[in-house]
């Protein structure tokens, strides 16, 4: 089997985009770094194969790909890039994936030929498929992990934690969760915290879903979480609580009085709905701050690890929560 730049980068521990300039355009890269390059790629055999030019001119640019621009969740990180980029001087071009791999790929490609970096938030495709990507332009993943690229991620496991710590606390016992798209890697992770917790806490849960990450989404799941006679129902996220929550209304059901509700984001809406919206707290303008820094340090060379970076979550006690009736 041939050497390829993805073997490099994992002996060289550095990102794709790393091995590439190390070769293309060495002017961009410390010293120390291509040094460490060069000698794994020596070790492997690997070869290039490629001249080495002067750095590159930079284009001034950085692109976002999002999956869902209608979601106000993308627009907190659209938000933090947009005013991170501007501290640098550098513009930002945005476009909608409309949650489809694919689509997100092409565009990702195409904006490789504009921009000097892309934030890709919460994408839906393969880890090769990335890992090409990545290979093509500098690349920091947003909400998602893959080894080799270096991301931003929100602990929205731990967030789950607090959830269901919070509604045992109050003590409910047997809770639903309207789960959110099939191959959302967000989505894994609150499962991953949704099993944890209720173990820990004694909690019976019934998953519903894939539901699309959206208003309907909601207004689907709360017939089935009413169904199974739940107490309390966690929403994939805060459009989808929304959802449940006009569906509880809707059939007569009080919230929180005959069941509690807790939301995923802190959207600006979740504090002025009626009730106001129990929820866990994302930071996402701090994260799209954060992907525009990691970027510049790819840019510059000094990004060595690509790693994750992993911003806490909180957990906001609104009034969609109470203790269950009886």
């Amino acid at each position: 089997m041939s050497v390829t730049i993805h073997d490099v980068a994992r002996r060289a521990n550095v990102s794709i985009s790393t091995v590439s300039r190390a070769f293309t355009s060495p002017d961009l890269v410390r010293q120390q770094t291509r040094t460490r390059v060069l000698a794994a790629a020596d070790e492997l055999g690997y070869h290039a194969g490629l001249p080495q030019p002067a750095a590159a001119a930079r284009t001034g640019y950085l692109g976002i790909v999002v999956p869902d621009l209608g979601n106000p969740f993308f627009t907190g990180v659209l938000d933090g890039v947009q005013a991170r980029a501007r501290q640098d001087d550098l513009a930002v071009l945005f476009a909608n994936s409309d949650e489809d791999p694919a689509t997100e790929q092409d565009l990702v490609r195409r904006m490789a030929r504009q921009v000097d970096g892309v934030v890709l938030c919460s994408p839906r495709a393969g880890e090769e498929r990335l890992r090409a990507l990545a290979a093509r332009t500098n690349l920091v993943l947003f909400n998602r992990e893959v080894p080799g690229i270096p991301s931003i991620v929100l602990d929205a496991e731990d967030g789950m934690r607090q959830a269901i710590q919070h509604l045992a606390a109050l003590g409910h016992r047997r809770c639903a969760y309207l789960g959110g798209p099939r191959t959302s890697w967000s989505d894994r992770a609150r499962r991953r915290g949704l099993a944890e917790a209720a173990r820990r806490h004694g909690t019976e849960v019934v998953e519903f879903g894939p539901f699309p990450p959206v208003f309907e989404g909601g207004l689907q799941g709360a017939d089935l979480a009413l169904a199974a006679d739940v107490t309390a129902i966690v929403a994939y996220n805060d459009l989808v609580a929304f959802g449940a929550l006009a569906r509880l209304n809707a059939r007569g059901v009080p919230v929180p009085d005959e069941i509690s509700l807790v939301g995923f984001d802190d959207l600006v809406f979740a504090a002025i709905s009626a009730p106001p919206l129990t929820t866990i707290a994302m930071p996402t303008e701090a994260a799209g701050r954060a992907a525009v820094t990691i970027l510049l340090d790819l840019l510059d060379g000094e990004a060595d690890e690509p790693a994750a970076q992993v911003l806490d979550t909180h957990l906001i006690v609104r009034a969609t929560t109470a203790p269950p009736a009886g």
